[in-house]
């Protein structure tokens, strides 16, 4: 006998939308997180300014510092109101980033991640745990049908 079975139905408020995905922790990993990202920010309507940049700074980070082998990273988007909160999670959760990053040597290769993280972002910080894991995450603040960006709050 076959039965027709349907979906739950999920009711969420419109001003309420989340993606979530695990990627591994690689510079491969870390592009496919910016350009997943910068997908989804689309089909919403958002703009890709600061949010790209924000994600591929810190998947970058996660697939550099918080590599673990066989341990992926996970990147949540979410957006609540008018605010896009992106969450990366890695397994290295005994490193965590300096909230107030300082500049790095003007020679140095790296080392400007959290910089331009903090220079995006409205706001930022990291989260432990639970072991051993944490989560970094960035907030931007973005406004009606099209998300334009408004002016930091600080």
């Amino acid at each position: 006998m076959n039965q027709e079975t349907s979906a739950p139905e999920v009711h969420l408020a419109s001003s309420v939308r989340n993606f979530s995905l695990q990627l591994s922790p690689t510079p491969r990993g870390a592009r496919l997180a910016r350009l997943l990202a910068a997908e989804q920010l689309r089909v919403w309507g958002l703009p890709l300014h600061p949010a790209e940049h924000l994600v591929a700074e810190l998947a970058a980070n996660a697939a550099t510092h918080g590599r673990v082998p066989g341990r992926d990273f996970a990147l949540l988007l979410y957006v609540v109101g008018d605010t896009l909160r992106i969450e990366v999670t890695d397994t290295r959760g005994d490193r965590l980033p300096h909230a107030h990053p300082v500049a790095a040597d003007a020679e140095s290769e790296s080392g400007r991640g959290l910089l331009l993280v903090d220079a995006l972002a409205d706001r930022w910080g990291v989260i432990p745990g639970p072991p051993p894991r944490k989560t970094v995450w960035a907030e931007v603040t973005t406004t009606g049908p099209t998300g334009s960006r408004t002016v930091p709050r600080r």
